[in-house]
């Protein structure tokens, strides 16, 4: 008995998913065949996704005699013929509900991932690797193609949807021509043109990937890939560092160059030589401790500013992909307000440090006298001329950085970071990697950053630091439990329980000013 094929799309909220639905609808009725599609309302973990079941009768109308198929309303287990997903996760999660199987499914998914409310609220890094679910991928599918769906979307300036149908229609699976669905996005609109643009790219792409599976499957060997290029690392820097730290110093150094200049990459060159020298009686090849601070180094010293915030605002790439995004045709008018609203900590940054306490120490006084803590909020014309003026002035200022207090106070901090990893390191590689991957710590900004790195400095002087407590051949492990506490909660209630469970003293209770306040129904009688 001849079945129906069985399709599932999974879209994302504002994606597309119902147009897809009925676009493929549609092409079946231009070829002639039996079609059905249901949705399926349901919520995701993000913005909520809605999900489509579709089922297609393999035989046209003419070889039906009359006859009419019975089609399905809801998918079955196992019986799924295809998933269709915009989002890797979501892909998962579908598959997770056991409608995919290994000997019938095919799986079209796209890699990127909208990150769910949990891995957003996490303290350190809470992104769900994406290696387990492409493994979930593979060992739930017949045949599969995963493939960047947000770039062909981009470069053919048209929604998922259309990239999604000419993913289906490369595959093979259903009974169609390319010429049928072409046909139904066809149109005389600059939107049918760009849908025609995605479905070509993705059609091309999963065309390309059939015939590459094929011939792996004819002559049993892997299909050469591209390697992947990274940013170049000056040839003077990169004689002076193994290998295995090339591909990750090149975009840090290229990260500070654009920062601050070449001078400020020579100082991350310089601690990272550091570094490297105390590692080198450990004779570990792949440099885990250097490796480590490679990374966490650049993004510290790349800290945060109005200057760096007014850089990246105003800088043409910027506008680029705004116009992309609201898809902005030529002769449109697009405005774009940033808004600003620095305070005194900001603006204090940027000043000496003599000025910058006295400026400081207003502010407090006002918090303490029951009043807000001065701020200035700003509405900038990115569009208009005075606002991007103002804000390339701004971020020319970067110059004057050194002579900030913020860059005084960030730099003796990264000193003592390092030197504790380099004296740890000499003692115990095992201890000097725990406290480089400390650097992890350090994120955000305000009463984040703050509050990062207090907490680093926590661990440095009462973990492993002269005056710790702790014994030296459990610091390591110490380490490692209580910067994994740190990452788990913003009140540190954890860290400070595994503090104390490792015998190094709690942080200090910070005071806070007592406001007091008048009752309005005592004034009145």
């Amino acid at each position: 008995m001849t079945q129906p094929i069985s399709i599932l799309l999974c879209a994302l909220g504002g994606e597309g998913g119902g147009v897809l639905a009925d676009w493929l609808v549609d092409v079946a009725r231009h070829a002639g065949h039996p079609a059905q599609a249901t949705s399926i309302p349901g919520v995701a973990q993000r913005t909520g996704a809605t999900t489509y079941y579709l089922e297609v009768y393999p035989l046209p109308h003419s070889q039906l005699q009359g006859r009419l198929p019975v089609l399905g309303l809801n998918p079955l287990p196992g019986r799924l013929d295809a998933l269709v997903s915009s989002e890797l996760l979501e892909t998962a999660r579908q598959i997770g509900n056991g409608l995919a199987s290994a000997d019938r499914t095919l799986v079209i998914s796209a890699s990127s991932r909208a990150l769910t409310t949990a891995e957003k609220m996490t303290m350190g890094d809470g992104r769900r690797a994406e290696g387990p679910l492409l493994d979930v991928v593979a060992a739930h599918s017949q045949r599969h193609h995963v493939m960047d769906m947000a770039s062909l979307c981009q470069q053919s300036g048209t929604m998922v949807s259309a990239v999604m149908l000419g993913a289906i229609a490369g595959c093979g699976l259903l009974p169609f021509e390319r010429a049928h669905y072409e046909a139904v996005l066809a149109g005389p609109s600059s939107s049918a043109k760009a849908s025609l643009r995605g479905f070509a790219l993705a059609f091309d792409l999963v065309t390309r990937q059939r015939e590459q599976a094929q011939y792996v499957e004819q002559v049993m060997k892997p299909v050469a890939t591209e390697p992947v290029v990274s940013a170049a690392l000056p040839a003077d820097v990169a004689v002076k560092f193994p290998a295995v730290l090339h591909p990750l110093m090149g975009l840090a150094h290229q990260r500070l160059v654009e920062y601050q200049g070449p001078a400020y990459a020579r100082l991350y060159v310089q601690r990272l030589e550091r570094l490297l020298s105390a590692e080198a009686s450990s004779k570990d090849a792949t440099y885990p401790v250097t490796l480590e601070a490679t990374r966490w180094l650049a993004l510290w010293m790349a800290f945060d500013d109005i200057i760096r915030v007014a850089d990246l605002k105003s800088r043409a790439s910027r506008w680029t992909r705004v116009t992309q995004e609201v898809k902005a045709k030529e002769g449109d008018v697009l405005k774009v307000y940033d808004h600003f609203k620095p305070g005194v900590p900001e603006l204090a940054a940027l000043l000496p440090q003599g000025l910058a306490n006295r400026l400081l120490r207003w502010d407090r006084a006002r918090v303490a006298n029951g009043k807000a803590p001065w701020s200035m909020p700003l509405k900038v014309a990115r569009h208009a001329l005075w606002g991007m003026a103002s804000l390339r002035i701004l971020a020319s200022l970067r110059v004057l950085r050194p002579l900030g207090s913020r860059y005084a106070t960030e730099q003796a901090l990264i000193e003592e970071w390092l030197g504790g990893i380099e004296a740890a390191t000499r003692q115990s590689p095992a201890l000097g990697l725990e406290l480089a991957r400390c650097g992890q710590l350090i994120k955000g900004y305000g009463s984040t950053n703050e509050r990062g790195k207090d907490n680093l400095l926590h661990i440095l002087r009462h973990v492993c630091g002269p005056a710790s407590k702790v014994p030296v051949a459990e610091q390591a492990q110490a380490v490692a439990r209580i910067r994994q506490a740190a990452l788990q909660d913003e009140a540190g209630q954890a860290l400070d329980q595994a503090l104390l469970q490792h015998g190094a003293p709690a942080r200090p209770v910070k005071e806070q000013p007592v406001l007091w306040m008048k009752n309005p129904r005592l004034q009145k009688s």
